[in-house]
């Protein structure tokens, strides 16, 4: 999920730029014969496009050739955004491989007899950013299919420690909000609740309405809705008071309902809200469901859940932009590099030895999470160009190219203007990488005749941008 401030605009210089790469390398154009281009005449054609006010980062390869084609500020450090999940992508694939899945675990620690657990049961979270309260009935559906109809002692809920929920970098106003949601061992419906802010009058405040599955999550309210008020002047503002607990304030300037989607702050606590209520509705608990700290070791496992395979995650989290299966992954990778609880730290560790060892150059770059949300990631142009080379040379990373966006077809790319039509629909597979003032793609162009490898980074873009 990419950042979606209200004052978000995406880059109109942008597709600009991919078009007038496409038609000097069109088999119809004079210059598409030659296998290069003329770097005076391209030079021209995008300084007559290029933004007064934002840096623009440009670099293609002909991938037939390896020859380079043309090549701007390539070396310059860049905020990544998004496009930071192709590195993601690549470490995961190299460091889990493709045969790796997130489990989830339910252990026992005494005997089954008569249908009864006579002791307690434990649930080990993985991390899986897919994981859904479905999946978790489904587990304890599994042991009903067994006999088993009630548990004597606890419901222990097994994860880390003191875990890094958010990356440095992210920004402080958007960690209420989904696409930010925080990233742990306990992950259940992504970490995500859903509700309505719902009008009343213009005097009085405001009904804040959450869906059924929004267990031990509570948002009072004392916004408004004013139909009559200026966009620049009322504006929401949600509070975050810890243990899932919020405060909606300001004002809405329309009179229709509007959806929300709120990002928990306390996923343990949200885990142990969400399996009470799951359970009351599967199975017969004597004890409580609590947060346990081991699995004792004379324990049994009595039922699992795996997550699709990293293939399958891989191509949610490109098309999707997803977040928090980037992040997920991220620290993953860093729990097995370094055979340590998984954090953005030893994640970024890895990843940078990793991408290193495959040999990616990443010299003066940062890298801090594997979303791309943090402010503090930098890359260059030539360091995103040698991850794509990668993917396109090294037939472990193949799949990850029909995993990206397709212009005017699917993912972030389907319905972004300047790619609905030619001479970009179809063409154009690429992440893209948005957020306040910064613009984003990196993939490659499936022409006629040649594959062209393709970055573009521009930041710096003002929202006062028409």
């Amino acid at each position: 999920m990419e950042m979606l401030s209200p004052n978000l605009i995406h880059s109109r210089v942008m597709p600009l730029i991919l078009a007038v790469l496409v038609t000097s390398l069109s088999p119809s154009s004079v210059l598409g014969a030659s296998p290069t281009i003329s770097q005076t005449l391209l030079a021209k054609q995008i300084a007559d496009i290029a933004p007064r006010h934002s840096q623009v980062a440009l670099l293609a390869r002909d991938l037939s050739t390896n020859t380079l084609l043309y090549s701007q500020q390539a070396d310059t450090l860049f905020i990544p955004a998004s496009t930071q999940k192709v590195l993601t992508a690549v470490t995961a694939m190299a460091s889990l491989g493709p045969d790796f899945r997130y489990v989830t675990e339910l252990w026992s620690d005494a005997p089954i007899r008569q249908g009864h657990i006579a002791g307690s049961v434990y649930l080990r979270f993985s991390g899986d950013p897919t994981l859904t309260q479905d999946d978790l009935k489904a587990l304890f559906a599994h042991l009903q299919k067994q006999g088993i109809k009630r548990v004597e002692g606890h419901l222990y809920l097994i994860g880390d420690k003191q875990e890094q929920l958010q990356a440095p970098g992210w920004v402080w106003d958007d960690l209420g909000i989904c696409f930010a949601a925080p990233v742990s061992s306990y992950i259940i419906n992504q970490n995500c609740v859903y509700g309505q802010f719902a009008p009343s009058s213009a005097k009085h405040a405001s009904e804040v309405k959450l869906r059924a599955s929004s267990f031990g999550v509570k948002v009072t309210s004392e916004a408004i809705f004013s139909p009559q008020a200026g966009h620049d002047f009322c504006q929401l503002d949600l509070v975050r008071l810890g243990q899932n607990q919020y405060h909606l304030r300001g004002c809405y300037p329309g009179s229709e309902a509007i959806p929300l989607a709120i990002a928990i702050s306390d996923p343990e606590k949200f885990a142990m809200d969400t399996l009470t209520a799951t359970l009351k509705g599967e199975m017969s608990l004597s004890g409580k469901v609590k947060i346990g700290k081991t699995i004792p070791s004379k324990a049994k496992l009595i039922a699992s859940h795996s997550s699709a395979p990293l293939p399958e995650l891989l191509k949610t989290m490109l098309l999707k932009s997803d977040n928090l299966i980037a992040d997920s992954l991220f620290k993953r990778v860093g729990q097995e590099y370094y055979k340590a609880q998984g954090s953005f730290t030893n994640g970024a560790a890895a990843m940078r030895h990793i991408l290193t060892e495959l040999g990616v150059d990443l010299t003066n770059a940062n890298i801090v999470d594997g979303s791309g949300l943090s402010r503090y990631n930098l890359l260059s142009a030539k360091q995103l160009a040698d991850v794509l080379a990668l993917i396109y040379q090294d037939a472990r990373f193949h799949s990850l190219i029909d995993s990206l966006p397709e212009a005017g077809v699917s993912g972030t790319l389907q319905y972004r203007l300047g790619y609905t039509k030619p001479p970009l629909k179809h063409l154009v597979f690429a992440k893209t990488g948005s957020m306040q003032g910064v613009a984003n793609l990196a993939g490659f162009m499936r022409l006629a005749q040649r594959d062209i490898l393709f970055v573009v980074l521009e930041n710096g873009i003002s929202p006062e941008t028409k």
